[in-house]
């Protein structure tokens, strides 16, 4: 007997598919489907009616499966159990979103509350609104956290490594910056109250535990520890077959970026700042790091995760080789990423220099200007008392 099992995804997959299979074992909706008659009779009685204990097994079994594809939504049983039956294209990546209810649902949050905290902000201080380039950046944030996690890139992520890698450059090497650079600390520290930020925030802010995260050594090495300890231990495997494990992953991803981005971009306050050329050698060093990690993966001699390589070759590309895509993406990538952030900084350098020394020269010539007008002063003194009569100034210098 085959047994056809929606497509999650779809109108009928997912959280539906969980639902019934909850309702049809507890004895609601008991129409002779094939699921029913599956549920109803083990394989191997070819229909004779199953004994009450081995029933009540299967009971247990429909519940706690059916519960688990209900919560987690749509999406959850195909990312991390059958491949889907469409090969990946540019149509199916950009359209094929299938929205998980809590990343939807936490970004959404996310992006209200940012939207009011800027309009609250610029409100209480009309005369410095957030830049625009500021409010955008974050929401772009984002939006780029939504295509890693919820557009056609999940819905492969345990499919192919090489989409999988994508997704997890995004979590680290995109949105963190435009969130950081969106300065969310610097527009809660804003839209605050004296109170609060005295009470609350300031403290946090100024506590040990910040002091020490928020050290550019110790997020430099937090986000290598991340991404070397992820792609060669048993996590990214485990978390390929758990989508509790494969989310707190991606929650990990996110954070090591954002420490990372954070005293880099340097737009918010942090415990310790960097100066240019520290913020210069900070992100050029990850440049080596991260092409040694891709070289690891791309001369691997072997898949490096069971879950890809028991797949075979779903959409003709075997998993030794999808590896070695993803390889070639994350070295290819990540040294672009870096040796921009590079390139942003020595032209940040260039432009506070620029203004450093426009400021000085405003300065001297404030300061000429001053002289002259002495000088002018001063000889018109000297006319009005005329030739014979002794300067005052001259006099008491004198003495």
């Amino acid at each position: 007997m085959k047994v056809t099992m929606p497509e999650v995804g779809t109108d009928t997959g997912g959280a539906r598919f969980g639902a019934t299979l909850i309702g049809r074992a507890v004895g609601h909706d008991t129409r002779g489907s094939r699921v029913s008659r599956v549920l109803r009779a083990r394989p191997w009685d070819h229909g004779r009616v199953e004994p009450s204990a081995y029933r009540i097994r299967r009971l247990a079994w429909s519940v706690v499966v059916g519960a688990g594809a209900w919560l987690a939504g749509p999406g959850t049983l195909a990312a991390h159990g059958i491949a889907p039956d469409v090969a990946p294209d540019v149509t199916n990546l950009l359209i094929g979103w299938e929205l998980e209810p809590l990343v939807a649902l936490g970004l959404l949050v996310a992006a209200i509350g940012w939207w009011l905290l800027v309009q609250s902000i610029d409100r209480r201080h009309p005369e410095h609104h957030v830049p625009r380039r500021q409010r955008w950046s974050f929401l772009a944030g984002l939006a780029v956290i939504a295509v890693a996690l919820q557009s056609g890139l999940a819905r492969y992520d345990t499919t192919l490594f090489s989409l999988h890698m994508v997704q997890h450059l995004l979590l680290t090497l995109i949105a963190p910056p435009l969130l950081a650079y969106g300065a969310p600390i610097t527009q809660l520290l804003r839209a605050a109250s004296p109170a609060t930020r005295q009470r609350f925030l300031l403290p946090v802010l100024h506590s040990r535990p910040v002091a020490v995260i928020g050290h550019p050594v110790v997020a430099w090495l937090v986000f290598a520890a991340v991404m070397w300890g992820t792609h060669f231990s048993t996590v990214f495997n485990e978390s390929l077959e758990n989508p509790v494990l494969h989310d707190l992953e991606h929650l990990l991803f996110l954070a090591s970026g954002l420490l990372f981005w954070w005293p880099l971009v340097a737009v918010d306050p942090a415990p310790r700042r960097m100066s240019y050329p520290a913020r210069i050698a900070y992100v050029f060093l990850q440049l080596p790091q991260g092409s040694f990690l891709a070289m690891a993966i791309l001369f691997a001699e072997s898949p490096l995760y069971e879950h890809y390589a028991t797949l075979g070759a779903p959409y003709g590309i075997d998993a030794l080789a999808d590896q070695r895509l993803a390889a070639g993406i994350m070295w290819f990538v990540g040294d672009v990423i870096f040796l921009l952030a590079t390139l942003a900084v020595v032209a940040g350098w260039m432009r506070s220099e620029s203004l450093s020394s426009a400021a000085v020269d405003r300065r001297t010539d404030l300061e000429r200007a001053a002289i002259r007008e002495r000088e002018v002063a001063f000889r018109a003194r000297r006319s009005a008392m005329g030739p014979d009569q002794p300067d005052p100034g001259a006099a008491r210098s004198e003495r």
